[in-house]
Order: structure tokens, then C-alpha cells, then sequence
């Protein structure tokens, strides 16, 4: 290899990794291994993000709970880490499953709590996921009405025919179905008139300084347009900036969603009152 000497050579472990790709390929399997160990632990639990309205952007429309994977010291393990190799596998699905069992007790113990779950669409054919769901909707039917399942648009384009299938059946059950993350993948037109999704959530991309963006304007406006021809209710994602919510408000964004209003957390304001009154 022209310009590398031998030391340089010698560095490099057979198959033309570097230390470092090789250091990489270590930290990812250790990572792995630990994803693994906390499913089998237990070691999960939900974040909650609100979903403001925008007509009053005090008021919070619902939460969308985030499943968190926590290390052996309790640290959480940033999904960005291993969610997207895991997304397609068993463990992927466990997860899945481990965000609905989450969500749903949530949703039983709290009420006056409306709650979206992230899944994959290849977790509608995982019988542990629909027997959580068919198990707490039997004991408790009215959790339907308070649950929202949220679905990639690339996730969902895997599957399409099964998609839509899963929401023409779980929909009367009082389940509402959100396409999350609209405009990021490879939507087939052909396909989204059946798949009857409730809600659209617009992908961050084009939310994200969009008060600045000409372009990301006129993107905005046709990917709501798109909604709203169909019926949806719309979701700004990522909103960062008071600027950005004005905007998404102003074309008629239903709710908004991002740190502008809150990051994620473990604590949210619902559950510390109830833990404070239980302690009164």
C-alpha cells in the first residue's frame, strides 16, 4: 500500500481495519451485549415528551413515551447507539414489546393520560407484542380510546400491504395510528390513501430552522397539505425555537412537538403530582 511504511502496516489487523475501526467494532458489540442484558433484566423504562397543542401552547395534547435502556450502572444507553441495528431483529421487537407493556400500564394507572408507543411494522406479526396489547385491552377495553401507536414512514413502507391490514383491524378497538417521521422516507402515493393513518408527524428536518427557510416552507406546506387533504391531524416535529412553532401554527399545524417545549424525561410532571400526593 503506497505510502504507509511497514510499522503502519503491521498497526492495521488483517482484513484492512484500523485500530480504530477495530476499536469501534468492539465498543458496538459490548454495546450490544448490554442492549441485550437490560431487555433480558428488565432494564427499561419509558421517557415522556408532550405534544403541545397549538392553538394554546400551554395545553398538552397527549405524550408520546420514549423507551430508555439502561446500562448495569443505570446510565441510559443512547439509542442512537444501537436502535438502528436492531430495529429488523428479535431484540428490536423485544424492545418493541417492552414499550407497550410501559405504555399501557401507564395508561391504566393514570386515566386522564393519553399516550403514544413507538413500534416497528415488523412487530405486527410478533405474538408476544399482540398478546401484551389483546392482554390489557381485554382486562381494561377503554385503554384503546387513550392509546396512539406511532409507526415510521420507512417502516411502514417495508410492510405496506401488512400495515394497512393491522389498522383496519385495531382501530375499532379505539387505537389511534400516527405516521411518525413523514417526509423521511420512501413514500409510495399509491399506498397512503389506504393506509387511513389518524395523525401525521412531519420529520424535523423540515422543521428545524424552517421560520429562516423559504424552501423548507414550501415543503412544509405541501407535506401538511397532504394531511390535511386526507383528514390527519398534524404534528410539527423537532420544534427548537419560538420562531419555528410560530410558523407551524400560523399554516395550521395541529400540535407541536421539541425542546422549545420540553426534552424528553423519566419524571414527568403527571407522575411527580400523583407521587406527591400519594406521599401526602
Amino acid at each position: 500500500m503506497k505510502g504507509k511504511s511497514k510499522r503502519q502496516m503491521a498497526d492495521i489487523p488483517s482484513g484492512g481495519f484500523s485500530p480504530l475501526d477495530h476499536a469501534i467494532t468492539q465498543q458496538s458489540r459490548g454495546t450490544m451485549g448490554m442492549v441485550k442484558d437490560a431487555i433480558q433484566h428488565g432494564q427499561t423504562l419509558l421517557a415522556y415528551q408532550p405534544i403541545m397543542r397549538s392553538s394554546s401552547q400551554t395545553q398538552i395534547g397527549y405524550y408520546e413515551g420514549l423507551i430508555r435502556v439502561l446500562d448495569p450502572t443505570g446510565r441510559v444507553i443512547p439509542a442512537g447507539e444501537f436502535m438502528g441495528k436492531i430495529e429488523d431483529t428479535e431484540t428490536g421487537r423485544d424492545i418493541d414489546v417492552l414499550a407497550l407493556r410501559h405504555g399501557l400500564r401507564n395508561l391504566k394507572a393514570n386515566p386522564a393520560l393519553r399516550l403514544s408507543i413507538n413500534m416497528s411494522a415488523r412487530s405486527i406479526g410478533y405474538r408476544p407484542w399482540m398478546e401484551c396489547l389483546n392482554r390489557f385491552l381485554k382486562a381494561t377495553p377503554e385503554l384503546g380510546e387513550r392509546l396512539i401507536l406511532e409507526i415510521t414512514e420507512s417502516s411502514a413502507m417495508t410492510v405496506p400491504e401488512l400495515v394497512i391490514d393491522f389498522i383496519q383491524r385495531l382501530q375499532p378497538r379505539g387505537i389511534c395510528f400516527a405516521m411518525d417521521h413523514f417526509g423521511s422516507g420512501p413514500m409510495a402515493i399509491k399506498y397512503f390513501k389506504d393506509f387511513d393513518f389518524d395523525i401525521l408527524k412531519i420529520d424535523g428536518q423540515f422543521i428545524r430552522g424552517v421560520s429562516q427557510s423559504p424552501d423548507q416552507q414550501t415543503l412544509t406546506r405541501a407535506l401538511h397539505g397532504i394531511a390535511r387533504e386526507f383528514g390527519m391531524l398534524t404534528v410539527a416535529e423537532s420544534v427548537e425555537t419560538a420562531e419555528d412553532a410560530a410558523f407551524a401554527t400560523d399554516i395550521g399545524i395541529d400540535c407541536l412537538q421539541g425542546y422549545y417545549f420540553a426534552a424528553p424525561t423519566t419524571q414527568p410532571e403527571w407522575l411527580t403530582d400523583k407521587n406527591d400526593r400519594q406521599r401526602a
